[in-house]
């Protein structure tokens, strides 16, 4: 039986310039954004936040999609650190005091399966939005899969300016409910998805070598 690339499975064709490519030629970028623990907050800071979040997605005259990456968190090499250190510690005490921490860590780890949840906004534009249709028509392309028109250096960089400003116009309304949104270099976009597919090595800290030319 032949192989099948991998590439094959996967929804998009590039990642330049901190944006995802599509098969379609559609453009994504995408926010890491920040949490905050909401049930310590007061109920007039709860209604607040609750109230700026909804103000946030009525201004949106786009649709963006939210996800939640729940992965588990390996601290082996956290654990191993601290060994060096034991072994290095030259004062009996603070030795003790070192191997005594460790092993509290070590049991609270035990005891339950640590997660670590990332939270991020993907930020999509078409390139018909680009091409001058009227009566937002070339929304409705991009919303029904309609194929994109060329994706051509040009249209790459016009279409990439527009989906800048819309990924500031999220960021600034996630600033207003006490969040903090960064967008995602082409680096970090490319750890992002080696991730998604290779969950058990990242989940021990392995991740693959990025080639030079795709740090832009």
């Amino acid at each position: 039986m032949p192989k099948i690339p991998a590439q094959q499975f996967l929804e998009f064709n590039q990642l330049r310039n901190g944006v995802v490519v599509l098969r379609n030629n559609s453009l994504r970028g995408i926010l890491m954004v920040s949490s905050l623990n909401f049930d310590l907050k007061s109920d007039e800071e709860q209604k607040a936040i609750i109230y700026q979040f909804q103000s946030f997605l009525n201004s949106l005259d786009f649709s963006c999609q939210i996800v939640i990456q729940s992965r588990r968190l390996n601290i082996t090499g956290y654990f191993d650190k601290l060994k060096e250190l034991e072994e290095k510690q030259e004062n009996e005490l603070l030795k003790i005091q070192t191997a005594e921490y460790r092993k509290f860590v070590e049991s609270l780890v035990e005891e339950g399966i640590i997660v670590k949840k990332t939270f991020y906004v993907t930020v999509p534009y078409t390139l018909s939005e680009i091409e001058g249709v009227s009566g937002g028509l070339g929304k409705i392309k991009g919303i029904l899969h309609v194929k994109q028109p060329k994706l051509t250096e040009e249209n790459f960089q016009r279409a990439r300016e527009q989906l800048w400003q819309r990924m500031e116009f999220v960021a600034i309304g996630l600033r207003r409910c006490g969040l903090t949104a960064i967008p995602l270099t082409t680096p970090e976009l490319v750890e992002i998805f080696w991730s998604w597919h290779h969950p058990k090595e990242s989940e021990v800290g392995y991740y693959p070598e990025i080639l030079p030319e795709l740090i832009k």
